[in-house]
């Protein structure tokens, strides 16, 4: 069996899906391995690196015989054109927001399997790849806004005065947000966080931060750890609850997503006015729709005084770390998938049936199908 890895075409991305690390492992389970020249040079691994840990390097047009193509991001209707019929391909898909995709890929008979549909279960940890980006995303969210702030996190005490600790407000205690915590806190950060899962508390106070609770947690429902559907009238008590805290901080960092649908708005222009002359928002949210009313894609804005990030890949800035955990997350679930001889699938068991989006030419995803209404 013969696996493809292809240079990503998004704009800023300098992933790689396989590093040379796991392409050794690979070639010990006997499968064979083939890169697009020049696919691991965002993340600073050469053709030469690649070829010593086992793999053919060549052009596109060879990858595309590979019997399973991996990627980061997702296909494009271009790529799923060059691709055999009746292979496989393994990425981030976010199927539900690309029906055009499905049906290309359908129309092939391809095999596709989503690295955000991997469910979060002990058993599929080593295959989680959104959480090991998120933690590199949360810890780079931190250095951002530090780097874009006026002055320093931590308390220090000097002959000339006494400087006060940075405030940061964070949204979200999932795996970035729990990140973007602990490092505001080593770098001396007096760290909030508000949650619309009250069972994050616990979490928070063990990384040194304070849990701002809302009150009204029964407006919140819960699915594979993520936050399925908020009301409106939990959100309008927890932006009653933020309101005078955001007055006061230096730093926000926003992480808050809904499986499935558009971010919500967490912080609103009028909050944005609220916030001192020079503090700055981070939101990492900003590639589904953005938690901040006034965040751009992107892109870094000054908005009333108040310095806005928006950039929309966070881990692409940590190329050689996210590069290697995002290698290890998707052999790992390649070789729950397939052996040297192929595919090999049991339909019903949860990881496969989580993670499986198309199939002999069928979308056979069940959350994506509800999207959709198919």
């Amino acid at each position: 069996m013969q696996i493809g890895v292809l240079k990503e075409t998004k704009e800023n991305e300098r992933r790689v899906a396989l590093s040379p690390d796991v392409v050794k492992l690979l070639r010990k389970k006997e499968f064979e391995v083939i890169i697009e020249s020049g696919a691991g040079e965002g993340s600073y691994f050469s053709d030469e690196d690649f070829k010593a840990a086992g793999a053919e390097v060549g052009p596109a047009s060879a990858v595309y015989q590979a019997d399973v193509l991996l990627k980061v991001n997702l296909f494009s209707l271009d790529e799923i054109a060059r691709m055999k019929e009746k292979s496989a391909c393994i990425s981030y898909m976010y199927a539900y927001q690309f029906p055009q995709i499905i049906e290309a890929l359908n129309a092939k008979s391809i095999t596709s399997f989503s690295m955000d549909a991997v469910p979060r279960i002990s058993r599929a940890q080593k295959m989680d790849a959104l959480s090991s980006q998120a933690n590199l995303a949360g810890y780079k969210a931190v250095l951002l806004g530090a780097n874009h702030l006026g002055k320093i996190f931590p308390l220090m005490m000097t002959a000339s005065g006494t400087i006060t600790p940075a405030k940061v407000l964070i949204f979200g205690a999932g795996v970035a947000g729990l990140q973007a915590i602990a490092t505001a806190k080593r770098l001396g950060a007096i760290v909030e966080c508000t949650d619309v899962r009250p069972e994050t508390k616990e979490q928070v106070e063990s990384l040194g931060g304070r849990f701002l609770t809302v009150e009204g947690a029964e407006g919140v429902k819960v699915e594979g750890g993520y936050a399925k559907e908020v009301s409106a009238e939990y959100l309008e008590k927890q932006q009653q609850l933020i309101r005078d805290k955001i007055k006061d901080a230096d730093l926000v960092i926003t992480t808050a997503l809904v499986m499935g649908k558009k971010s919500p708005i967490l912080v609103t222009e009028d909050m944005v006015k609220s916030m001192k002359t020079g503090s700055v928002i981070v939101d990492m949210a900003v590639e589904s729709g953005g938690n901040c009313a006034l965040s751009e894609k992107n892109a870094t804005v000054v908005k009333h005084g108040v310095t806005i990030i928006g950039e929309a890949n966070l881990p692409s800035l940590l190329p050689v770390n996210a590069s290697n955990l995002y290698a290890v997350n998707i052999s790992t679930l390649l070789l729950h998938l397939a052996s040297k001889n192929g595919l090999n699938l049991d339909l019903e068991e949860e990881i496969t049936k989580g993670v499986l989006i198309t199939h002999q030419g069928e979308l056979v995803h069940s959350f994506t199908k509800s999207i959709l209404n198919q």
